[in-house]
């Protein structure tokens, strides 16, 4: 298969109109009342909620490359609200109450996007819809009803539910569906343009981001960077999947990669025939699952993990993806949509997300130091960052509200093994996970496949 174009960040870049011109740097040595690392959805939301508590705060945000580089501007476009964790490891420190309160406090973060967006007049291709998760064999049936029965018993009872596979197939025609997982009060985004036009809201708030700027290294009360120093009593870093890149951060979260395709726009009689009206965004439930949406020029885009971890917690190549990454993912495509094989592939694209040890993301604030953080969203990062930001900027301004107190705050996480256990472990996860999924469909054996369970239980997921 041709791929017109590859890397470039990502396809979501070009879609309006290329990479945008970079901000100005810092320019020299500065001050400010809080100093942010990272111009992604992480550190804009923060920015964006501080000013709106305390318009005269000074506040500085530093940025490698530009507003939007890493995965605010490369993701599969869910805004979803889910709580992608382990609910029980949440529990052990905390309690029931809590990690519902987290659940429902999740669940909201798409009304805020969306009504934030409203507010500042980004248009971010913004459409509300559902989330179908399908299953093509037994045992990806077996999960739906698992997830379903284990996310309505933490409170999720009004949006998630298991349909048949009659219902599945009138929404979109996915060849051997055996029903689906229906997740209710999501949306699909654009997700460059909602980051860009977030960076310009906290730019009319009288924020400053300062751009090809790179953070060489976070201290108590200074940012060192490449263009002079930030002196700051807070420093907050939001640098999620790019945290291994800065110094004695390189164990602390994994750069777990994942890559998307997109085709080009594909004619009305396509849709005709396969459904997809209600624009749903769609996955699977496959060990080593995938993620699609329709886009509002109709093309489809396909993710899911590629090459899933680069040794010594490598970064990719401006978003440029292998070839065997592509071949997956359109191997996903045809099966899932096999009209589309004679489509072209327009783009082809990758990225890193942010992974603790054990999977489950964090926001936190050290008073002693006053370095806060937030990160590790294992891939839910389009709602979760806006939770993070809101409950950063409260941190930060020392406000006692209910979000300080959600079990994820000031979580402790132990760091990675070193090399080359973390890439051994990761590596044979994800070898696993799609051998698992190859015998589940060649066996169409009912239950989940042992080889799953031990890559999982590998590296803790």
């Amino acid at each position: 298969m041709t791929v017109l174009r590859k890397g470039d960040v990502s396809f979501w870049h070009a879609d309006m109109g290329g990479l945008p011109k970079l901000r100005a740097g810092l320019d020299g040595d500065t001050t400010a009342d809080i100093c942010i690392v990272g111009a992604g959805y992480t550190g804009l939301w923060t920015a964006y909620y501080l000013k709106l508590a305390q318009p005269s705060l000074d506040v500085v945000v530093l940025e490698r490359e530009f507003a939007g580089f890493g995965a605010s501007g490369r993701n599969g476009g869910w805004l979803t609200g889910g709580f992608a964790w382990n609910h029980e490891r949440y529990r052990a420190t905390s309690s029931d109450a809590a990690v519902r309160a987290m659940v429902a406090a999740m669940n909201g973060t798409v009304d805020e996007v969306i009504r934030v967006a409203g507010v500042e007049g980004i248009d971010a291709d913004i459409r509300r819809t559902d989330e179908l998760m399908v299953a093509v064999n037994p045992a990806q049936l077996a999960r739906v009803a698992a997830e379903v029965a284990h996310r309505r018993g933490w409170g999720e009872q009004d949006r998630v539910s298991q349909i048949s596979a009659a219902e599945a197939l009138a929404r979109i025609h996915i060849p051997g569906t055996l029903g689906a997982m229906l997740v209710g009060g999501v949306a699909r985004v654009q997700p460059a343009k909602l980051v860009r036009g977030l960076a310009l809201a906290v730019e009319r708030l009288g924020v400053r981001i300062a751009e090809g700027t790179r953070a060489l290294e976070i201290t108590p009360g200074e940012v060192k960077t490449d263009h002079g120093t930030v002196h700051a009593p807070i420093i907050l870093r939001a640098t999620e999947g790019f945290t291994a890149t800065l110094p004695g951060a390189k164990r602390d979260w994994l750069p777990l990669n994942s890559a998307q395709i997109v085709t080009a726009p594909l004619p009305p009689e396509f849709w005709d025939k396969i459904g997809w009206q209600g624009h749903e965004i769609v996955g699977d439930f496959a060990n080593a699952y995938c993620y699609c949406q329709r886009t509002r020029e109709g093309r489809i885009t396909v993710g899911a993990r590629g090459v899933p971890y680069k040794f010594g917690s490598g970064i990719d190549d401006r978003g440029r993806p292998d070839q065997a990454t592509i071949a997956r993912l359109t191997a996903i495509l045809h099966r899932h949509f096999p009209d589309a094989r004679s489509v072209q592939i327009d783009h082809a694209w990758c990225g890193v997300l942010g992974v603790p040890r054990d999977w489950c993301a964090t926001v936190g604030l050290d008073k002693a130091t006053g370095i806060g953080w937030a990160g590790g969203y294992v891939g839910v990062g389009v709602s979760t960052s806006n939770l993070a930001g809101r409950t950063l900027a409260d941190l930060a301004l020392v406000r006692d509200t209910d979000l300080v107190h959600l079990p994820w705050v000031n979580r402790k996480v132990r760091p990675w093994e070193p090399e080359p256990l973390r890439w051994l472990g990761v590596r044979g996860m994800y070898g696993l996970l799609n051998a698992a999924d190859r015998r589940e469909e060649q066996t169409q054996a009912s239950q989940t496949s042992r080889l799953a369970r031990f890559g999982n239980w590998m590296t803790g997921r």
